[in-house]
Parts: C-alpha cells; structure tokens; sequence
C-alpha cells in the first residue's frame, strides 16, 4: 500500500505538535511494509533531505501566509498524491487540510483523516478563518474513509456534532526519554540543574506563555529561572511583544531546540508547566512527564484527560492561579523531584501498529 501524507509543515526537526507526531509515526510504519511519501512545505525546509528513516520526503511551495499556506498546500499535496505518486491513499492531519478530503474522494483516492483538535478554537484566528477551518472539520469527518482521533476529548466531540461513531482512538505517544548527564548546554544558558522552570512550544497566543511570564514574575526570591524553549512561524505582533515581555523579565529564550540540547533541558528541569488554552493531546506535556517531571499545566479537557492529580491543574487563564500552584509545586520538588508517571498507552510502537491497522481496512 502506498500511502502519501499532508497536512504537516515536514520532518524531521520541524517545530510542531504535529511535525513531532509524524515524525515519530511513519519511520515505524514503513517498517510494516508500508510505502510512505510525506509532502513537506518547501519554505520551512532548511535540509537536503529526500528520505528519513524510510519515508520519502517531496517539498512543495506554498505562501508562508498563515491565511492560505496550509489549504494551498494541501491542495497540491492531493493532485499530486493522485497524478505523481499514485497513491492508493492520502493521510490528512488537521481539521484545516481536512477542507481537501472531498476533492481527494473526488480524484477517486481513499482518505484517512487525524484529528488533532479543533484548531477553530485557536487565538490567532479570525471569524472567517474560523468557519473555514470548522468547515474544513465537518468534510474531513463526515466524507473520510477512517477517521482517527488523538483523545477520548475529540472522539466525543465528532461523535456528538457528527454522529460519527466509528472514529478510532489513538493516543499521541513519547519516545523513550534520553536523559542528559552532562549540563553544558545548560552552562551555555546560565542555568544550574533542577534551578529552573522549563516550558516549550511555538510563540502562539493560545499557549498562553504571556500569562506564564507573568505568573513566574510574582514568585519573587525562589531561587528558579524560568526557561522557555520555542519560537514562533511568523514574527507577528504578539511573538515580538512576548520576546520583550521575556527579556524584561529576565526569562531564558533558547529558540526551537531538538535533539541532545532539549533532551538536556528536559533531564534536568525542575518542573514544566503547560499554560495552553489550546491543545488536541499535548505531545511537548506527554514528552516531560516521560521524564518524570513534575507539571502545572492548564485545566482544559485536553489536558484533563492526561490525568493528573487534581493539584497540578490550574485555572486557564488565571495568572495567579498558576502562579499559586506553581509556588506550591515548586515547594514539593525537595520531597518529591521525580515521578514515576505509567506512560503505557503512549507508545510510539504500539501506535503505529494501531494505524496500519486503520490503513488496513481501506482494503475491506
């Protein structure tokens, strides 16, 4: 079977929830046999790639407008899924890709569609964009071949707003964690091990980092630094504005780190926190507590079904809140620096065997 896969800027070493996922998925899956081609935005490229662990790699321009890169892109992805590649089907990510599902069933291709969340629901949108991407959700789930979700939150979701009862669930999922010895990088930055407050993700409103500054700046005299490891896609107003608020406030911006430098600052952070008002299931949240660290992260149901305990949850969007369970995390660390979460359900293998599975039924 021959599999061609959108809806992601590109692997490997993209920033993203969904570049990591992907990243993770489809090296396994080749390895059942499956033949996969992934189609990459060529302006975020930055490598000479045409292959990783397996999966072709084709890049293809598309406007780095965050109004129309992603449709545009998608649309190029499923004509050339049909008429290059000769595909038997495409994977689609996202709800807004998902507005090129019936075109794709039109061209005779089979679909299976991921739903990583109801991006409609993200800041940075405006009220047109918005109804073009629940739009872009409804094609996706009612004309997909297979649907897969990533929470029991969104298989909810589809389920009461579509009817859609056949949708499979399949969790996001963590590598094994490399814990870092060693603490150069960390030297580089001028911070000491277990002496900082870790959080990353891109420089978007909906991650709420804002708030997070905010909040870290009431802990005055705790002996913590507050590092916070992404950046942005496009440098808009509120990724310069929370770069500012970051350098007067003596927070540590490292920039997209992947690899031995973020495996170093998840090994030796004290806590991670999670401020998002937006998440499908959060890989960066599942990534630190394969570490064992301890979290404070945001009360919505995406992160609600992670299962914490009640005292790690904050009120979304409540700077003293969270700076109120922060204070308080930040006191249990000396009894209790790490912990064993069961990440069971979040294997990358396991989760790959679930989506050949799902691949499998197109044949039937």
């Amino acid at each position: 079977m021959k599999i061609v896969v959108t809806g992601t800027r590109g692997i490997p070493n993209f920033l993203g929830g969904i570049e990591t996922h992907c990243e993770e998925l489809y090296p396994r899956i080749v390895q059942y046999g499956v033949d996969i081609d992934l189609i990459r935005r060529s302006n975020y490229v930055t490598d000479t790639l045409s292959e990783y662990k397996g999966v072709r790699l084709h890049n293809v321009s598309s406007p780095k407008n965050k109004s129309f890169e992603t449709i545009i892109h998608t649309l190029k992805s499923v004509f050339l899924a049909k008429f290059r590649y000769n595909a038997d089907a495409v994977h689609i990510h996202a709800v807004g890709p998902g507005l090129v599902v019936p075109l794709a069933k039109l061209l005779g291709l089979k679909v299976v569609f991921t739903h990583h969340g109801p991006d409609y629901d993200r800041e940075k949108w405006g009220g047109f964009s918005k109804k073009i991407i629940r739009l872009g959700e409804r094609f996706a789930v009612k004309f997909a071949d297979e649907v897969i979700v990533i929470s029991q939150v969104i298989k909810d979701l589809i389920e009461n707003k579509y009817k859609r009862i056949d949708s499979h669930l399949i969790y996001n999922g963590v590598p094994t964690p490399r814990i870092i010895e060693t603490t150069d990088y960390l030297t580089s930055l001028g911070v000491e091990s277990c002496k900082y407050v870790f959080a990353m993700g891109r420089f978007v409103p909906e991650k709420n980092f804002h708030q997070l500054i905010e909040a870290f700046s009431k802990l005055d005299n705790i002996g913590y630094k507050l590092v916070l490891a992404g950046d942005a896609d496009f440098n808009d107003a509120y990724s310069k504005g929370l770069k500012q608020q970051a350098k007067e406030g003596g927070v540590i911006l490292t920039g997209f780190v992947k690899g031995n430098k973020l495996y170093e600052l998840l090994s030796h952070a004290a806590c991670f926190v999670l401020p998002s008002s937006h998440e499908g299931l959060p890989i960066a949240l599942l990534e630190a507590m394969s570490y064992g660290l301890p979290a404070v992260v945001s009360d919505i149901p995406a992160n609600l079904e992670v299962g914490l305990p009640d005292s790690d949850y904050f009120k979304v969007g409540d700077a003293n809140h969270l700076s109120e369970v922060l204070r308080r995390k930040l006191e249990e660390i000396a009894l209790n620096p790490r912990i064993a979460y069961d990440m069971t359900k979040y294997k990358w293998d396991t989760i790959a065997e679930q989506t050949v599975e799902v691949y499998e039924r197109l044949d039937g």
